[in-house]
């Protein structure tokens, strides 16, 4: 098991960008991939991104193609999420989340570990 801590959400307007970043307990180069799940009021939790263990292979929710980006640095255990032109349909909270297989997956179920999550706002 790994503990998982986000940070760097915030407040911010829409058309604006934020960076999250989630730290790993453990070294997070132990063949596991990670990703980004949100959660709105009233809404069930849904993917936004993962990425492998290498960092080489990477999958997006369609809402956020092209906008948000996903990398890790193993060294430093940690994974980050880099959100831009963000809109207030952003607006949730984001989860930070580990596997224990190595390759992407997209779904809830397929996650072994999460973090408590951060909120972001982003108003109109």
């Amino acid at each position: 098991q790994v503990r998982l801590v986000e940070s760097g959400g915030g407040l911010v307007q829409a058309g604006e960008s934020l960076r999250l970043s989630c730290a790993a307990s453990a070294r997070t180069s132990s063949r596991r991939a990670m990703g980004w799940f949100r959660q709105a009021p009233g809404k069930e939790r849904e993917f936004v991104g993962g990425i492998s263990w290498t960092g080489g292979s990477t999958s997006y929710a369609d809402s956020v193609k092209g906008r948000f980006t996903i990398s890790r640095d193993n060294a430093r255990n940690t994974m980050y999420l880099q959100m831009n032109s963000l809109k207030v349909e952003d607006t949730a909270v984001y989860y930070c989340a580990a596997r224990t297989e190595p390759w992407v997956a997209q779904g809830r179920s397929d996650y072994a570990d999460w973090g408590q999550g951060t909120q972001v706002t982003v108003s109109s």
